[in-house]
């Protein structure tokens, strides 16, 4: 206690006794220069610890700028490492001066080095609803979010709880009403199914509605574990009591994955409803219509609708060529992706590895020409450009069949040659796979020379005029 005494009257000359004498004296004192202080404390014999630092806190309870300015001393001590307790207990200290500025910075600090428990956010919604503050009480939660500090259901009733006893009721009631819809979005692209419907659940009880946006993410994280039957329940719950709200990206999330199961005749009902309500079909929605019709071997329907729009994308291409090569009818797939040149619409990375994918398959086929195939192309391809560790790794999983599964990196092969050296290569294997007869395996490597292979072929993917393919 006797080194304590000497620190605090380094940081403050005053007698603390006497409570009036202090309030007089306190002002000129807090304002005096810092490297003062400073040399003070570095002249004085005492030890710096996590328990000092607190006693130091706990000696000013009526002034926030002795133990800051101690707090900035403490900082520039190397050896010195504040802990999550400590800040809370500058945040607390500077809570209690109304400083909002400071108060605030010492926050966003806090969340970058991620010292944030359930004790830093009652201390700062406490803080920040007296201070009516509402729109940071909120902005809180996002910043500690953007920095990846966790948080549940349990930390939020700890808020609420302690704001009400504060006598913060409306304060709270706004927090609770401006982060239902965020917390349930939040949780459920952290993939926390369990805290999304705790939420979900304390809504429901409390009379609140979630907005659209928020229904569509809580079914999407159904959806992505499985959960059919529960994400299409919320659907129908939707459908029963809020129907005028549905619009096309509600329809247009449970189409698709309505298409990846396979359900194809509930695809169709959900798709016909938004043509009787007269809500606008995004080409996204037709192309995962035409990948479901598709995978139901409905291809004629498929066509059909393909050929109905008037604009199709590359999203509406690409339902179509995967659904194509998912039967198995690489040559048709591939004159698709011709006509959708012809059209101006200018394939990505991902479409040229599903066309290889399907031609070639993910493990690669043997050809029939001993010069021109799979191993001298692709596998030789990678020895070249310097990927040998890749290419034996193949080759050691294609002797090893049995125990381990061949799968060719077609990505890592296009990336080796995406260079001003790939144009010319493309362009020499096109010819050498024409001459063998394998005309569509040619045009695609040909044209990802043309388009793909440079960064600056890629940002002008105008069409080409004269395409070899003609």
């Amino acid at each position: 206690m006797l080194l304590l005494r000497r620190t605090a009257t380094l940081i403050l000359s005053t007698p603390f006794s006497l409570q009036p004498r202090r309030r007089r004296h306190i002002s000129p004192q807090q304002n005096s220069p810092e490297p003062r202080l400073t040399s003070k404390l570095a002249s004085s014999e005492f030890q710096l610890t996590h328990e000092f630092f607190l006693n130091v806190c706990n000696k000013f309870p009526y002034s926030w700028r002795p133990v800051y300015r101690f707090f900035l001393y403490t900082q520039s001590k190397p050896h010195f490492t504040h802990t999550i307790v400590s800040f809370n207990k500058m945040l607390d200290v500077i809570g209690k001066s109304r400083n909002i500025d400071l108060f605030w910075d010492l926050l966003n600090d806090m969340a970058c080095r991620r010292f944030v428990n359930d004790k830093t956010f009652v201390t700062a919604l406490r803080t920040l609803g007296g201070a009516r503050e509402l729109k940071k009480c909120v902005e809180f939660f996002h910043l500690v979010n953007s920095n990846g500090c966790e948080y549940n259901l349990g930390t939020l009733n700890k808020i609420i709880e302690a704001m009400c006893k504060s006598r913060l009721v409306e304060e709270a009631k706004f927090v609770v009403f401006k982060l239902r819809e965020n917390l349930i979005r939040g949780y459920c692209d952290k993939g926390d199914l369990v805290e999304a419907s705790k939420v979900w659940n304390l809504m429901e009880d409390e009379g609140f509605e979630a907005d659209v946006d928020a229904v569509e993410k809580m079914m999407e994280t159904l959806f992505n574990v499985n959960e059919y039957g529960e994400a299409l329940r919320l659907f129908e719950t939707l459908r029963f009591k809020r129907m005028d709200e549905l619009g096309a990206s509600t329809y247009g999330l449970v189409i698709r994955w309505l298409c990846k199961k396979g359900m194809t005749a509930q695809a169709h009902e959900v798709f016909v409803e938004m043509h009787k309500r007269g809500v606008w079909v995004e080409n996204s929605t037709l192309g995962d219509v035409v990948y479901g019709l598709l995978m139901r071997r409905r291809v004629r329907e498929a066509y059909g609708v393909f050929e109905g729009i008037e604009a199709p994308d590359l999203s509406v291409y690409h339902g179509l060529i995967k659904g194509l090569l998912k039967l198995r009818r690489a040559g048709e797939a591939t004159q698709v992706f011709r006509e959708m040149i012809g059209r101006g619409c200018e394939p990505t990375m991902p479409r040229y590895i599903l066309l290889l994918q399907g031609h070639l398959g993910r493990r690669g086929r043997k050809g029939s020409d001993p010069l021109v195939n799979f191993d001298t192309i692709f596998v030789g391809g990678m020895v070249k450009a310097g990927k040998s560790k890749e290419a034996t790794k193949y080759v050691e999983r294609v002797l090893n069949r049995g125990m381990e599964v061949p799968r060719f990196d077609y990505n890592k092969f296009l990336h080796s040659f995406s260079n001003e050296e790939g144009v010319h290569m493309f362009e020499d294997v096109g010819k050498k796979l024409r001459e063998v007869g394998l005309v569509d395996l040619a045009d695609i490597l040909e044209r990802y020379g043309q388009k793909m292979a440079t960064r600056d072929r890629r940002r002008n993917r105008s069409p080409i005029t004269e395409d070899s393919n003609d």
